[in-house]
């Protein structure tokens, strides 16, 4: 088995989100959550594309406006949930609760070793945060 190489641009996996109020949600994820915009295309009022990014890169997320049917791709906003894996756990608490954001799950530490919270951001999407890294990959050769 041999290893790939992944993209020195970013991560090979995003989730992908769409919402009734985009900007908001953009808004939300970097402001309190701490994502970093790098790319954002406005069709007249909606949010056809945007990209968001972990401050370390290792991570992103993808979000336009939800526009009902009009695609295939189309998926109701807020019923989505996602694992950020966080290194500052603690300051990241401190300015969630500072923002007042939702949080459905107060930090505290696990039996499988992570400290972590989870919120609820204004779309209703769920998002868990802690240190949990998961488990390496076991390559057999």
């Amino acid at each position: 088995m041999t290893e790939q190489s992944t993209s020195p641009h970013g991560p090979t996996v995003l989730v992908t989100l769409q919402a009734r109020d985009a900007p908001g949600l953009l808004d939300f994820l970097t402001d309190v959550l701490g994502f970093v915009l790098t790319a954002r295309y406005d069709d007249g009022d909606r949010v056809a594309h945007s990209e968001l990014r972990r401050p370390d890169g290792r991570g992103g997320v993808m979000i336009g406006s939800h526009q009902e049917g009009a695609t295939i791709w189309s998926r109701e906003p807020g019923s989505a949930g996602a694992y950020v894996v966080v290194t500052e756990i603690d300051a990241l608490y401190q300015r969630v609760l500072e923002k007042k954001a939702d949080v459905i799950m107060p930090l505290d530490d696990t039996p499988y070793g992570s400290r972590e919270f989870a919120v609820r951001d204004p779309e209703g999407n769920l998002w868990s945060l802690g240190t949990y890294a998961g488990e390496p990959i076991s390559r057999d050769d």
